[in-house]
């Protein structure tokens, strides 16, 4: 990957080799680069709001207070008067390939929102493309003003045994990626039933990360079992993001864990997660507020954590303890608060213009002492990234796909059969586990408008087996044609939702010949392609554009009959094998509760 940074930012220098520096400009001795003066600053540690005015040198703060002596011939002086000061904002768990653009366009959509610095797991390229993968994203993100953390992806596959993905990480991997630059900790272990069942491949991650001094971010989907949230925990395992109602929250909280409160494109638990700060009396220093999962089209209409931190004070949070959230608990969560996460000597100094706290009005965006944005647009140029040709052939089916495909054949002599149905529960990310009874045509069990019924295919697509995986979901609305994508966490298979297998093949067959992607068709002709063609997941097109071409796919979404608001995740979680309580992977039907596979057809 070749990366040319035209940006003016300076080169990011360490504390250890500024020490003296700063100590002189905070004495009076040196002359600062940069003072901003007359702001109102956000006091993470403390909860104040106080008018200090900041002294920066080398990128980083050097005082606070009164630093009139900082002042030189030479120092550029902000006038902040009428401005809240904040830190800039942190975003704790974040998988940029949700957003289908490349690292450089993610920071290009959330820059100018006010989040300075992004926690990612990219976990969804690495069951793509293995270890090469993560460290292509890694590398892209080293030199952007956005600083760019990322997890080692703890479970490629996430399920093994359920499913198969392009690539197999195990302790090995796990150790050797905890010397690389850039690398944070471990990303989220959702093989939560291996961690309680002493699983040695598990824990041997989980060793390897903590001999390396680094924090295991976890995701432990099982709410209503405390006992076993609690062994999680004794793993070593200190946050976690699946949270979806008041008490899981609350149970994190209360066991040491950093609770990731989570506000995406598709995942809307604000609402009920807040209430367990809102509606008690605990302390919280180890809240967060994170996104998870933003598609382009949020992060450019909606915002990224400005609109996460707005939602969390909509609920009633204080706003400075939202801030909080995303700032000095964020840092100190992955053991960065000596160098971010507060306006405070020594730390860099990313500082967030706010007009309004409450609405979180952000005006002026500041990296490393310098204005890197205003009034919503960017203002320093960003690397052009030319990713390899090798990850662009991501798509390797067994053989074109043909109606016959995806026949399920019912037992001799049934006019009618019992199937198992995963139902989407809009703006959640679990499926409930249904038993239907449904008709059979011609020796076929099929699709139903009239039931809600639309029939699923799992292909492999990493020039493995080529299994496929058949099953049924209800709450989509489609009353014709039929979807496909090759974002289907996390093993990233090629997934595809229908009415008819003819409809099924020819979108299959589409991202197939692009390079991945997703695709709407009716009656035999495509009716919106978006092309990914970094790994099936990303495209290197501005986001603006992605965005659209998105946009595009939605209408015709809306076309085959569908309303959901925001059906394109919601889909992608048909085949993770690892939320409750029914999915579907190339091997087929998993019941995520008992952690077996089960049959479609159950009489």
């Amino acid at each position: 990957m070749i990366r040319r940074w035209l940006s003016v930012l300076p080169t990011r220098r360490p504390l250890a080799e500024v020490t003296r520096e700063l100590v002189a400009v905070a004495t009076g001795k040196l002359p600062a680069d940069t003072v901003i003066k007359g702001g109102k600053v956000v006091n993470v540690f403390t909860g104040e709001i106080l008018p200090w005015d900041i002294a920066i040198k080398n990128g980083r703060i050097a005082s606070v207070g009164d630093v009139s002596a900082a002042v030189g011939p030479e120092t550029e002086v902000i006038d902040a008067s009428g401005y809240y000061l904040c830190p800039g904002f942190m975003d704790g768990h974040v998988h940029v390939e949700s957003s289908m653009v490349t690292v450089t366009q993610f920071a290009r959509a959330v820059l100018p929102g006010g989040t300075t610095a992004i926690f990612m797991d990219p976990h969804e390229i690495a069951n793509v493309l293995g270890m090469d993968g993560v460290k292509l994203m890694v590398d892209e993100g080293r030199e952007l003003p956005l600083k760019v953390f990322a997890t080692m992806p703890s479970c490629v596959p996430a399920a093994p045994g359920f499913e198969d993905a392009g690539a197999s990480f195990g302790p090995e991997e796990v150790a050797a990626a905890m010397q690389w630059p850039g690398i944070c900790g471990l990303g989220e272990m959702m093989n939560f039933p291996g961690v309680l069942a002493g699983d040695p491949a598990v824990h041997g991650e989980l060793r390897a990360t903590l001999a390396a001094g680094k924090p295991i971010t976890g995701h432990f989907a099982m709410p209503a079992d405390f006992q076993g949230l609690a062994g999680y925990t004794a793993a070593g395992i200190s946050s976690c993001h699946e949270s979806t109602r008041t008490e899981d929250a609350l149970n994190r909280l209360r066991l040491g864990m950093y609770a990731m409160m989570r506000e995406g494109s598709a995942w809307h638990d604000i609402k009920a997660t807040i209430k367990s700060l809102t509606e008690t009396r605990v302390d919280s220093r180890r809240a967060m507020l994170v996104s998870d999962d933003t598609h382009p089209e949020t992060l450019l209409s909606t915002g990224h954590l400005n609109h996460v931190v707005r939602r969390a004070i909509e609920e009633g949070l204080n706003p400075i303890r939202a801030i909080q959230a995303v700032t000095i608990n964020t840092a100190e969560c992955f053991g960065v608060a000596q160098d971010l996460g507060a306006i405070a000597p020594g730390r860099y100094a990313d500082i967030l213009f706010l007009k309004d706290l409450a609405r979180v009005a952000i005006d002026k965006v500041m990296v490393d002492g310098r204005v890197v944005a205003a009034g919503g647009r960017l203002l320093v140029d960003l690397p052009a990234v030319a990713y390899p040709d090798r990850v662009r052939h991501s798509v390797h089916l067994k053989e074109p796909l043909t109606p016959w495909h995806f026949r399920i054949n019912a037992p001799a002599g049934k006019s009618r059969v019992q199937v198992r149905v995963m139902e989407i529960i809009e703006a959640n990310v679990n499926t409930r586990h249904l038993t239907v009874t449904v008709p059979v045509v011609d020796g076929q069990v099929t699709a139903g408008v009239e039931a809600d019924l639309a029939k699923v295919a799992v292909v492999e697509r990493h020039g493995g087996n080529g299994s496929i995986g058949l099953g049924f979901v209800r709450g989509f609305g489609f009353k014709a044609g039929a979807v496909a994508s090759t974002v289907a966490h996390d093993s990233h298979n090629l997934l595809i939702v229908g009415m008819n297998d003819a409809d099924m093949a020819l979108a299959g067959n589409t991202l197939a010949g692009c390079g991945g992607g997703m695709v709407a068709v009716r009656d035999g002709q495509v009716l919106a392609l978006l092309p990914l063609p970094i790994a099936g997941l990303m495209s290197d097109r501005p986001v603006e554009e992605v965005a659209a071409r998105l946009a595009a796919v939605h209408r015709a979404w809306q076309e085959l009959g569908c309303r959901l608001v925001s059906p394109f995740m919601t889909m992608a979680l048909l085949s993770l094998p690892v939320l409750p309580e029914l999915r579907l992977t190339n091997r087929g039907l998993v019941d995520t509760l008992q952690f077996k596979m089960v049959d479609l057809i159950t009489g």
